[in-house]
């Protein structure tokens, strides 16, 4: 089936955008300071069907990256040929999933930049920019880098279930991490702040039209 862009009269897709921080690039740096770090760009995908689901990747083991088999939303390192960090959120996602957001999706906003919080990670900032695309959309493993997609429902991770902690080995010790729980799969770190920021962006799940089935 060939992927379309979501319903013109979908009413989430205007409340969405007006959810988020604008596009606008005179709001985005062009390059990090000097001596701090590098830049990176994700895309969070909502594909919009009678409920909206996000795409999440889960990374391939990988002794080189510091998030080898973590799950996380596309995205990756900012070229230095890249134009702007949005050309990086779009360039990263199709390289690892196939799914080509310049055609088929439609650019919603972007969250506020997040970072490690831990001196055993890369100095980075991570900018997440947001997408909806039709509920055709198909994404596939397309890059070594990764060795599965998968799409999840906005109403199953934003249920007080999906919630908890997970104990993460960290060389010679372990912590304890907040998480999302889908699947069998553990969402943390990173990802996990990204999504939790955005989802203190949506209407709460008391009082509120159940947005995330707005059609169901």
């Amino acid at each position: 089936m060939t992927a379309q862009g979501p319903p013109a009269d979908d009413p989430r897709v205007p409340d969405l955008r007006d959810r988020l921080l604008p596009l606008d690039s005179d709001h985005l740096p062009t390059s990090p300071p000097s001596g701090e770090g590098f830049h990176a760009a994700v895309s969070l995908i909502l594909r919009a069907g009678p409920g909206l689901d996000v795409l999440l990747i889960r990374r391939s083991e990988s002794e080189t990256d510091p998030w080898s088999g973590h799950m996380a939303l596309p995205g990756g390192r900012r070229d230095a040929s890249d134009p702007d960090l949005l050309f990086t959120a779009l360039r990263e996602t199709r390289e690892e999933t196939g799914v080509r957001l310049d055609e088929l999706g439609t650019p919603l906003g972007r969250l506020e930049p997040v970072r490690p919080s831990t001196f055993r990670l890369p100095p980075i900032s991570i900018f997440p920019f947001v997408f909806c695309v039709g509920e055709q959309t198909r994404a596939r493993v397309a890059s070594p880098e990764i060795v599965e997609v998968l799409w999840a429902p906005l109403s199953v991770l934003r249920e007080p279930g999906a919630r908890g902690t997970a104990t993460i080995p960290l060389g010679d010790t372990s912590r304890k991490f907040p998480c999302f729980r889908y699947r069998g799969r553990v969402i943390w770190g990173l990802t996990y702040r990204i999504l939790s920021a955005f989802f203190a962006r949506l209407p709460s799940r008391e009082g509120a039209a159940d947005f995330d089935d707005m059609h169901a």
